[in-house]
């Protein structure tokens, strides 16, 4: 191998080196990121306020409020739909809100499960 490295890669390993720290960097970013999502809550509602569902960041269901009205026993489905929804709004609001911390992170670099 010739002295200063591969043709056409002027400096070799520093451009190497570089590339190295810098996803060293954008690694921790990502944990310190990810540790903060699982820490947040999300909350949503359905039927108008009658259910209302929190998350955390990790998925977890934490809460799950229902007004008393909300509850028919001739139409328990109804319920069962409200609540559905409602825990399924609050994960897409975790999901969307991690995928756009990523796309922050990334600078919208799709790295396809690099990280």
């Amino acid at each position: 191998m010739a002295k200063g490295g591969f043709r056409g890669m002027p400096g070799g390993g520093m451009n190497q080196a570089a590339m190295l720290k810098q996803a060293q960097k954008m690694q921790q970013e990502m944990l310190r990121m990810q540790e903060e999502q699982e820490k947040k809550t999300f909350t949503a509602q359905s039927g108008g306020g009658m259910v209302s569902a929190t998350v955390n960041g990790k998925h977890e269901l934490v809460s799950l409020e229902m007004k008393p009205e909300a509850v028919d026993p001739d139409d328990v489905e109804m319920l069962q739909d409200m609540v559905i929804a409602a825990v399924n709004e609050a994960m897409r609001a975790a999901d969307n809100e991690a995928s756009n911390n990523m796309s922050r992170l990334t600078g919208g670099l799709n790295l396809g499960g690099l990280f």
